[in-house]
């Protein structure tokens, strides 16, 4: 039986006004991986406890883009998708902030007391190890100690041994998306990496040869499309679970100039234009290739289908 939570979003913090203090944590959480989970997980049972609001307080555009300049950085999360994790886990509010040089220049003090205090009204923020924050990461778990006696909030710091056993982290899972290694992103996570587009329409070459697909187009630009080659995946489509096998590449076979994204549903045949839909990541079969052939690629295509229906005959159904 699955329980459906309600999540309260704000794009800014200016938006929020809390009606009672509130239990609060603080970061980017790209992925919300296994590791961010135990805190967030933390949060929301002791503010359901305490029958407090529980506040996660993130920033976009990354902070990373913002003040390094670093246009290459990829995400693991949409807004939306990291909302939706954010809602599985039983969080009460996320407020999603805009990040901006003005607002990186406000101190440790300003941030804790403008911010934590006066804006969101907290009475306690539970935060991961070795938490920076304000100008130029001044602030740390001794500044916020010291300020939380000041103006009457309780800090709780989570020792990184009770979320960091693996040293988990959303730089690990973006380097083992780019290299292929699937499964430890997903064991990272704690489920399946996900990549949500609208189907549009493609040159049907996959129709033509027996092997029809919905080419996916993600809107996000900051978006990390995992490494090229072919993969077991699976989405939710008309309220079912549907297996299919997912490449992401150029089409060498084909000559192709711009790299897509195309999935070929097992045992589904309706039409799937204009839908949004959310592809699962499951297993990496192979890298991208290219063949002498159409009729040489077709046949690695059978064996790809052959591999993944093995695969999910063991691992799945």
């Amino acid at each position: 039986m699955k329980i459906y939570f309600t999540l309260e979003i704000r794009h800014s913090i200016f938006d929020f006004t809390p009606t009672q203090k509130t239990y609060v944590t603080i970061g980017t959480f790209d992925g919300v991986h296994i590791g961010h989970q135990k805190i967030i997980k933390k949060l929301v049972a002791e503010a359901k406890k305490a029958n407090k609001q529980s506040v996660l307080l993130t920033f976009f555009p990354h902070p990373r883009m913002v003040l390094q300049k670093d246009v290459s950085i990829k995400l693991i999360n949409t807004i939306e998708e990291k909302s939706e994790q954010l809602r599985r886990l039983g969080l009460d509010c996320l407020l999603i902030h805009p990040f901006s040089k003005d607002f990186s220049r406000l101190t440790a003090l300003d941030f804790v007391r403008d911010i934590l205090v006066n804006q969101l009204n907290t009475d306690k923020l539970i935060i991961g190890y070795d938490h920076h924050f304000g100008k130029n990461r001044e602030g740390n778990i001794e500044q916020l100690t010291e300020y939380s006696h000041l103006y009457d909030f309780v800090v709780e710091e989570i020792p990184a041994q009770d979320i960091d056993d693996v040293s988990v982290s959303s730089t690990k899972i973006r380097r083992a998306l780019q290299q292929g290694h699937l499964k430890t992103a997903n064991d990272y996570l704690g489920y399946a990496y996900t990549l949500r587009g609208t189907v549009v329409t493609g040159q049907q070459l996959g129709s033509k040869i027996g092997f029809p697909t919905a080419n996916i187009q993600i809107k996000e630009s900051y978006k990390l499309i995992p490494k090229t080659g072919a993969y077991i995946v699976q989405a939710h489509l008309n309220n079912a679970v549907v297996y299919g096998m997912m490449n992401i590449g150029m089409r060498p076979t084909v000559n192709g100039t711009t790299e897509t994204i195309e999935v070929h549903f097992f045992d589904f045949n309706e039409d799937l234009y204009g839908r949004e839909i959310t592809i699962e990541l499951l297993y990496y079969l192979r890298e991208e290739q290219k063949f002498d052939s159409i009729a040489t690629l077709k046949q690695q295509l059978a064996t790809d289908k052959q591999q993944a229906l093995n695969y999910l005959d063991t691992a799945i159904r």
